[in-house]
């Protein structure tokens, strides 16, 4: 059996994943011994204490962590009644884990096509309605929002529940609501190479109703209300203090670095716009981005990837197959014609991005490579 790695090498330079760990290394340090003399390794006051600071950040009333973003998702799918049978509208073109999550809980994903900003398609959605859906979740790609507005209509109208996956849109603004607070439940993820990141797998559930979140809360751990007191069949996925701890200290400086990240696109755009095979990221009028990754459209893409090899910049492409055409969704027996993520499938590639990132020096040997 083939065994998948993930390779840490390629993401170390794709992304700088030490430089925001050197700046703050002392306050960092400071925040992890606290919890080593604490004995307080799971929950506790670290975690009960950053879970405030997020939903302070976000302005979401009730936040609770859990062991991944994928995790978050579960939890969701959990809280609004998912069961086998139950369609769940998702965008074709996203990591695997909205899908999936309906899929593990045996429920059926309907792949829904996406607009020109990689956002699920607000205009054709309504299309795969049918008598089994029961709820929508919109993937935020890339650090931008989907346009929450236009959804809430939709599912209102056919009774749907909806969940924002904020992945990537942690930080992100739309009509001056933060991500994370966009619908009645939102999850995010702290994955290592996220906006808001620890070092390790860590996500969040965000909720509007206490009913939800004291829901997702027993869930995350074994069903449980009180100990040895199981109300649920749960599951165990509880954030450790230790990555509490390296949160808290990450969100003192979170704004700092999304400044950070929006200047090196600025950059990035300029740069590209002497380019006519390249189209840079486009942002919706009434959105603000979190930057999650710079994702250009490049109409000759594996010559351009020639260009980056010989060059020696690192790139990655988010994502090179549809849902729809992954093996583990074979049996679904849906071939949908989605026209807008099969373009995208072929034409998407990301350059390196972080506040770290030094893309004066990527430009200048990419300006080189191309002449």
């Amino acid at each position: 059996m083939d065994v998948f790695f993930i390779n840490y090498k390629s993401m170390k330079a794709f992304i700088d994943l030490a430089s925001s760990y050197q700046k703050h290394q002392k306050e960092m340090e400071e925040s992890i011994q606290k919890v080593l003399l604490s004995g307080e390794y799971i929950g506790g006051s670290m975690v009960q204490s950053l879970e405030k600071e997020l939903s302070s950040y976000t302005q979401s009333p009730y936040v609770v962590t859990c062991g991944s973003g994928t995790d978050a998702l579960m939890l969701a799918l959990k809280a609004f009644g998912l069961k086998p049978g139950d369609q769940v509208i998702v965008p074709d073109f996203s990591f695997i884990a909205p899908a999936e999550t309906v899929r593990f809980l045996g429920g059926e994903p309907i792949f829904c096509d996406i607009d020109e900003y990689f956002l699920i398609d607000t205009h054709s959605l309504e299309s795969w309605i049918g008598p089994k859906t029961k709820g929508i979740i919109a993937v935020n790609l890339f650090g931008q929002c989907a346009d929450y507005e236009a959804l809430s209509l939709i599912a209102e109208k056919h009774g749907l529940w909806m969940i924002e996956d904020a992945a990537q849109s942690f930080g992100a603004q739309q009509r001056n609501i933060y991500s994370c607070n966009l619908a009645s439940i939102s999850i995010t993820s702290f994955y290592p190479t996220k906006t808001l990141s620890i070092y390790g797998d860590g996500g969040a559930v965000f909720c509007k109703s206490k009913f939800h979140a004291d829901f997702i809360r027993a869930m995350a751990n074994h069903g449980s209300t009180e100990r040895y007191k199981h109300k649920y069949i749960g599951i165990n996925s509880r954030l450790d203090s230790l990555q509490a701890a390296i949160l808290q200290v990450k969100l003192q400086y979170f704004q700092e670095e999304l400044l950070l990240r929006k200047s090196k696109v600025e950059h990035y755009n300029q740069f590209f716009k002497d380019y006519d095979f390249i189209t840079a990221p486009a942002i919706k009028e009434y959105n603000t981005s979190s930057y999650a990754q710079y994702t250009l459209r490049v109409s000759s893409r594996d010559q351009f990837i020639k260009v980056l090899e010989k060059a020696e910049i690192p790139y990655q492409i988010y994502y090179p197959i549809a849902l729809s055409h992954q093996a583990c969704f074979s049996d679904l027996l849906q071939n949908p014609e989605n026209k807008n993520t099969l373009q995208a499938c072929q034409e998407v590639l990301s350059l390196p991005l972080c506040a770290y990132t030094n893309v004066e020096a990527i430009t200048e040997k990419l300006k080189k490579a191309l002449a």
